[in-house]
């Protein structure tokens, strides 16, 4: 028992500091930026930037377009705690590490969390540049941030992961997008380990199970939220065709694709934000 107290302890400390460091914001909504998704969080109004570096149990990502700070800051009138990158389980980090900034933002009063990443397409008609939100998930890595003697601080034992990504806020989502004009689809993710991408064999397998998408990030997130209680809206930015749909695939890619949705991208998170909050 002693190794998950350790964590919720952890978990308390990164979200004192965080509600010391962002003030006068109080947390609301987090929101968790994805590879190449940083923009928004210089977005937002009034802004308060802590390095991770900064916070106690948050580790450095190493990988690119991953900026490695929380900043707190306005989103018209709903204070937003946005993640400028993530740590991944290729980078070699325990999950339990992983998924401590989730639960430090859900400690420091975040009930809802939007979670972004990268990904690739599966599906026929997902393409580069296309935005999804996920409706569920496949977890094909082997892990889970659970695993272990269970906490019930956190949670229960066994969480119902019936509709870990919530109903409502997927329907305001495609409310806000078709507001925006923008094209919005849903489909299921796979998260797989990584750092190498999938090979052909294993999309066409992926596919066949009904994965819509791939990535190397956001379930144990998810599952960490739905275990404390936190509501979740996740959302994708396709940045390539998987394995197999297309040319050869690159972490570049990936970066110069998110850099093009940029505007799009901010314009509907800050549309979904502002709607969560009339909506509580």
């Amino acid at each position: 028992m002693a190794e998950t107290n350790d964590q919720y302890l952890a978990s308390e400390r990164a979200a004192e500091l965080i509600r010391k460091r962002i003030a006068p914001h109080t947390p609301e909504l987090g929101v968790i930026l994805g590879s190449g998704l940083g923009a928004f969080g210089d977005a937002l109004g009034d802004p308060v930037a802590v390095p991770y570096a900064e916070i106690p149990g948050f580790a450095q990502s190493s990988v690119a377009g991953h900026a490695g700070r929380l900043v707190a800051g306005l989103c018209g009138k709903r204070t937003v705690v946005a993640m400028q990158g993530r740590v991944h389980f290729y980078e070699g980090h325990p999950l339990s590490q992983i998924v401590l900034p989730i639960r430090a933002l859900i400690l420091a009063g975040c009930k809802t969390l939007v979670i972004t990443n990268a990904a690739g397409g599966i599906r026929d008609d997902l393409y580069p540049g296309d935005l999804v939100l996920i409706s569920d998930h496949i977890n094909l890595s082997g892990q889970n941030p659970l695993i272990g003697p269970n906490d019930e601080r956190f949670g229960v034992r066994f969480p119902d992961m019936s509709t870990i990504y919530d109903p409502e806020l997927r329907v305001l989502a495609h409310q806000q997008a078709q507001a925006e004009g923008i094209d919005l689809k849903e489909g299921v993710y796979s998260w797989l380990s990584g750092p190498s991408y999938e090979t052909p064999a294993e999309i066409r397998m992926l596919r066949r199970m009904g994965a819509d998408l791939c990535g190397m990030s956001t379930v144990p997130e998810a599952i960490v939220c739905r275990h404390m209680g936190a509501r979740v809206l996740g959302i994708s930015c396709v940045t390539n065709k998987a394995a197999g749909l297309g040319g050869k695939l690159s972490h570049e890619e990936v970066a110069e694709t998110a850099g093009r949705v940029r505007d799009t991208f901010i314009a509907l998170l800050s549309r979904i934000c502002s709607a969560i909050r009339e909506s509580q």
